[in-house]
């Protein structure tokens, strides 16, 4: 099966492209490049360095005519998204709305969309939230993800292409950049590796749902299968403060770090929990990598990254 990957460089999409490709699926990656590496690509894979708003992309969907598409390639910051909401519009939503807008052209079966559970759903009124959660995002992120959910479903209903959102909890694990604002935990770890102090922003009493990227990988490749359509939360149910995820950091990286907290940050919920019942009834799936595996094997990455 021809598969289509936007991102495919970066984070996530590495991660996916890779089990494309032990699978024996035919990969196409599509990335700009701007935050995603080349080095991430896996060489089975035909990388087009292309902007998912670029009107270039109708030849790339037109050559290839890929039977599934896995759409990562996203602005990923809430903070960015704060800073400059009109750039995360044009990315999340116009961006989107071109690549199942060529999706549908060129007879794609199905559209597995990359959307975000913790952002969409604002703070919550139950935990950990399902998928019926009323959606009440605190940041312009947050926003273009959950209309790049209603612009998959319009598609859906007028075209007949199969959909697919799956909405992340915070995914973490080898590769991910510690040079941005999104990704606390490479930005932790990092810094305790250089002997750096982190900063936790707030009181470090929120909350996040961890879920590592080799799991969110087997989520992608599970939605999939031929009759596959819908809204599935992808997270492990449960809940870690910032606080705590700085002490396992520290006992795993050896760091003498002491806890510092800086003041908050706009946009960032209080508590942030999914539940994935759905998703394993359905598909399946269910995480088998825990947070102290999880954090085990990114710092053993970075510290291999790193000398």
């Amino acid at each position: 099966m021809k598969v289509l990957v936007t991102g495919g460089a970066g984070f996530i999409g590495s991660h996916v492209v890779d089990r494309l490709v032990e699978e024996g699926h035919d990969v196409v990656v599509v990335d700009n490049l701007s935050t995603g590496k080349r080095k991430n690509v896996n060489r089975a894979a035909n990388l087009y360095k292309l902007d998912i708003q670029s009107s270039r992309l109708e030849r790339v969907f037109r050559n290839e005519r890929p039977n599934i598409v896995i759409h990562l390639a996203a602005q990923v910051s809430v903070r960015n998204s704060v800073a400059d909401p009109v750039f995360d519009a044009q990315v999340n939503i116009l961006g989107t709305m071109n690549v199942v807008h060529q999706a549908v052209q060129h007879g794609a079966r199905k559209v597995v969309f990359s959307s975000s559970g913790g952002a969409i759903y604002g703070e919550q009124d139950m935990f950990p939230a399902p998928e019926s959660h009323p959606t009440n995002p605190l940041s312009p992120y947050g926003i273009s993800k959950l209309c790049g959910e209603h612009y998959l479903s319009y598609f859906q209903r007028t075209s007949g292409i199969q959909a697919v959102s799956l909405r992340y909890a915070n995914v973490y694990g080898p590769r991910q950049d510690p040079e941005g604002e999104a990704g606390v935990v490479a930005i932790f770890i990092q810094k305790m590796l250089n002997n750096e102090q982190p900063i936790i922003n707030g009181n470090g009493r929120q909350t996040r749902d961890f879920v590592f990227v080799d799991d969110v990988a087997e989520a992608n490749l599970a939605a999939m299968g031929q009759e596959t359509q819908g809204v599935y939360n992808v997270g492990t149910g449960v809940e870690t403060s910032i606080n705590e995820l700085f002490r396992l950091l520290a006992s795993l990286t050896g760091a003498t770090s002491k806890e510092v907290h800086g003041p908050a940050k706009k946009g960032e919920q209080l508590r942030s929990l999914v539940d994935p019942a759905k998703i394993r009834q359905a598909l399946g799936w269910e995480m088998r990598v825990d947070l102290p595996d999880g954090l085990k094997r990114t710092v053993a990455f970075f510290r291999e990254k790193m000398s």
